[in-house]
């Protein structure tokens, strides 16, 4: 990932016997290990919850800005809402 130094630092888990023999399998299918599938699947996840931010950065400050829809505006508020 960008801005990370490439030291690494161990983590311990606790997962049931069934789920680390099905996650043995499944690193062995892609070649990898136990530790590189979850090192993938996390950065994965922060990956797009950072995309998610920035998106929603984005389009909370076009909702700030408006949109000009092209109408011209023939009344003002006051006198659309006069009664």
């Amino acid at each position: 990932m960008a801005g990370f130094v490439n030291k690494k630092q161990n983590v311990t888990i606790s997962l049931s016997p069934e789920l680390i023999q099905k996650a043995r399998i499944l690193a062995a299918q892609r070649s990898t290990s136990i530790s590189g599938l979850l090192a993938e699947q996390i950065e994965a996840l922060i990956g797009s919850e950072e995309a998610y931010g920035r998106s929603q950065r984005a389009a909370l400050a076009l909702l700030e800005k408006g949109l000009h829809l092209g109408g011209i505006p023939t009344a003002s508020r006051d006198e659309l809402h006069e009664r």
